[in-house]
């Protein structure tokens, strides 16, 4: 892929990525021809696509929170959270980086509910109806 850009009609052409072919990085380094650096990625890539969404802060931890809750508000199984997340512990995936949201509460409380009626109902005797 290429930029074409210049000042008073003229035109330069700037290479964007070494090589574009399917199994090649996303964001590479033009000059080592190898992954462009964390710092490089956020700042002209990432911060400028966020600021053209009207998303305000951005940075690394903002997009693993954000991936980690919706991993969970998807129905993401925790042991599936944590491998996505590359962590050690369910437990850290879910405790620092998953982070609660209404919504989510209430689909949780709303499940255990419709979990204990389906309970309910096989255990309490047949009602007979009465015509």
């Amino acid at each position: 892929m290429t930029i074409n850009w210049g000042a008073q009609g003229a035109k330069k052409t700037f290479k964007v990525v070494a090589s574009d072919a399917p199994g090649d990085l996303v964001f590479q380094s033009l000059i080592k021809r190898g992954p462009m650096l964390d710092h490089n990625i956020l700042s002209r890539h990432i911060k400028p696509a966020a600021r053209k969404l009207g998303i305000g802060w951005v940075n690394w931890q903002v997009l693993r929170r954000s991936y980690a809750t919706w991993l969970v508000e998807a129905g993401a199984d925790p042991k599936a959270v944590q491998a996505q997340m590359r962590h050690s512990r369910p437990s850290t995936a879910m405790d620092i980086y998953a982070q609660l949201v209404p919504a989510a509460q209430r689909r949780a409380v709303t499940q255990m509910m419709d979990m204990v009626t389906a309970r309910l109902a096989k255990t309490s005797p047949a009602s007979v109806s009465v015509n």
